[in-house]
Formats: structure tokens, C-alpha cells, sequence
């Protein structure tokens, strides 16, 4: 199993801000957060596709480091404003996950952003294969972009630092 997690802290911006922009998304929005990273990110089908809840298929595509990253993911668990969990998908569910927990404190959220990829049983024997794709360089990448894009959507959804109206 590869596990891939990032702890960041941002002032001035709430669990509930980032469910909400994530379950609600659209395109033109995603490229406003990181102009000329995130590309798309859409709802493309589902169970309720118009809130992107348990169920729901959501369609990104951004670059991390000079990776360009495109897939779909289905909501398999959301707790409004506190975690959100998304299977991976190429055509078929992959053996990966994205987990983004959030916790309210001292005026701003800790997120942890987990990316987990890996198969159960015997099929482990083939998650040296991820490793391919999971690089270190990759994960350095990730880590890098996980800590620029939540400092980057409070700008996007507040106009700028902490506390800034």
C-alpha cells in the first residue's frame, strides 16, 4: 500500500467552504483557484449529481509539478464540512483513494489530504507496479501542491490573506 499524506494549516477558511466548493463544482470556478494548474473539475454523473454527494462522479484534471493528472472519482463517504473520500477511476474503479479530513481550529482548518493506492490480498503483489507512477519526485510534487492550492482557494473565496474581506 502507498500512502501519500499532507497536514496543512490555513487560516481564514473553513471545512465547510472547502466541502462546499468541492461537492459544487464547476469548471470555470477550479481554474480560477490556480490559473494554468487546475484545468477541470466537474460533476459527470452519479447519484445526486447536482451536490456532488455519496455517489456522485467528479471529473478533474491539473497539473502536479509537470504531471498532468486527469480522472474521475466517486464520492464514497462526505460528512459535510469535515471528510470527504473519492475512489479513483479510469473506466473502472482503481485500488485508490483520496480521504480529505477537516478540522475547524483556531480560526482557520487543518486539512489532511491522503492519497492511499494499493490492492487488498494477493493483488499486492502488484503494487510495486504504483510504485511507478508513485514516485518520491511525485510525492514531493504532491505535498507542494497541497499546500499552495488550500492557501490559493481562500484567496479565491475571501479575495486575499486571512482576514482580508
Amino acid at each position: 500500500m502507498i500512502v501519500l499524506q499532507t497536514i496543512t494549516y490555513v487560516p481564514g477558511l473553513r471545512g465547510q467552504e472547502i466541502y462546499d466548493f468541492l461537492t459544487h463544482p464547476d469548471d470555470r470556478s477550479y481554474q480560477r483557484w490556480w490559473l494554468g494548474t487546475h484545468l477541470q473539475l466537474h460533476l459527470v454523473g452519479g447519484a445526486d449529481r447536482g451536490e456532488g454527494g455519496v455517489g456522485s462522479e467528479i471529473h478533474m484534471d491539473e497539473y502536479v509539478g509537470r504531471r498532468r493528472v486527469r480522472m474521475n472519482a466517486v464520492v464514497t463517504e462526505a460528512v459535510p464540512g469535515r471528510r470527504m473520500v473519492m475512489r479513483m477511476k479510469k473506466l473502472v474503479r482503481l485500488p485508490a483513494t483520496l480521504t480529505l479530513e477537516f478540522d475547524d481550529a483556531g480560526g482557520g482548518v487543518r486539512i489532511v489530504h491522503t492519497l492511499r493506492a494499493g490492492y487488498a490480498g494477493p493483488g499486492r503483489l502488484l503494487d510495486p507496479l504504483l510504485r511507478l507512477h508513485f514516485t518520491p519526485a511525485f510525492a514531493r510534487d504532491l505535498d507542494a501542491h497541497v499546500h499552495t492550492e488550500f492557501a490559493k482557494l481562500r484567496e479565491l473565496l475571501h479575495g486575499g490573506a486571512p482576514g482580508a474581506v
